[in-house]
């Protein structure tokens, strides 16, 4: 399991740790006989005890099977596929293309009322044009994807796009003022993406700010993040996709997003620095 500095995950770890832990005192065997019964190298009981190794799904049968608790095997492996899905390496996450990538985040937009959304690098993806999307996800695909299906990728995520006209959820988005004139595609396809965004951002139920490039301010960008409600938070880091749901750390992001939208500007002022930015581009 990749390793994240995550508490959540961490925390997750911990948690499946101390249940076998119990199981096994509660079979009244040490770390000894329990490596004896399941063919293994005391050791091995030792790091996945402290969790410091964590368990495969067999080692979690093997060792409920030697304790006499098989009952409690699939609650626990439930355990710990939860506590693997809290970090996922891109590698993991794209290895099969990037459609899937993007089609496996669609449940969690289709239930969230509430979402906030931090980029401190490209145009949030529910605002994204077709032709900024395609920018975006090729230079994805030639860093790290083998297989080529970004067409189908793209079209994923203009169909997830929907969210923002259903039902009454409601959308705060923040980005860094150089996300305006930044871009992996040509001048016609930011100016396109810019008139989007004034046009999205006219929507009753969409909120957009744009945090100034200016000296004195009272917090440097941070990593790119999205909360969904209360419930999730989710950051796109270089190495891989990170998920908490640690109300804590759910929090923190939150007053993340709280801390950038104090300095951002909104309404007519945000659009002005849009409308400029397309000025500059021209």
């Amino acid at each position: 399991m990749a390793v994240s500095s995550s508490s959540s995950a961490q925390e997750a770890r911990q948690n499946l740790a101390d249940r076998l832990r119990e199981i096994c005192r509660d079979a009244g065997l040490e770390g000894k006989q329990l490596a004896a019964m399941c063919g293994w190298h005391p050791s091995k009981v030792s790091r996945i005890a402290t969790a410091k190794t964590a368990p495969s799904a067999d080692d979690i049968m093997a060792w409920c099977r030697a304790c006499g608790a098989e009952d409690q095997a699939q609650d626990l492996i439930a355990s710990l596929k939860a506590a693997n899905g809290m970090w996922i390496q891109w590698s993991r996450m794209e290895r099969t293309g990037l459609r899937r990538a993007q089609q496996a985040v669609l449940p969690i937009y289709q239930r969230t009322r509430r979402f906030r959304w931090y980029s401190p690098a490209f145009i949030p993806g529910l605002l994204q044009t077709c032709a900024y999307t395609e920018d975006v996800l090729r230079a994805v695909q030639r860093r790290r994807v083998e297989i080529d299906d970004v067409a189908d990728a793209v079209a994923v995520r203009m169909d997830r796009q929907r969210v923002l006209y259903e039902g009454q959820k409601r959308f705060a988005f923040l980005m860094e003022q150089p996300v305006l004139t930044n871009s992996l595609g040509t001048v016609d396809t930011q100016i396109e993406q810019l008139e989007h965004l004034l046009m999205v951002g006219a929507l009753p139920n969409v909120s957009i700010g744009v945090v100034p490039a200016e000296l004195g301010r009272t917090r440097m960008p941070v990593e790119g993040f999205y909360i969904f409600d209360q419930a999730q938070a989710n950051v796109e880091l270089v190495s891989g996709y990170l998920t908490l749901t640690q109300p804590t750390e759910v929090r923190a992001y939150a007053d993340a997003f709280s801390t950038m939208a104090e300095m951002a500007v909104h309404g007519e002022k945000a659009r002005r620095l849009i409308t400029s930015a397309m000025a500059s581009l021209r």
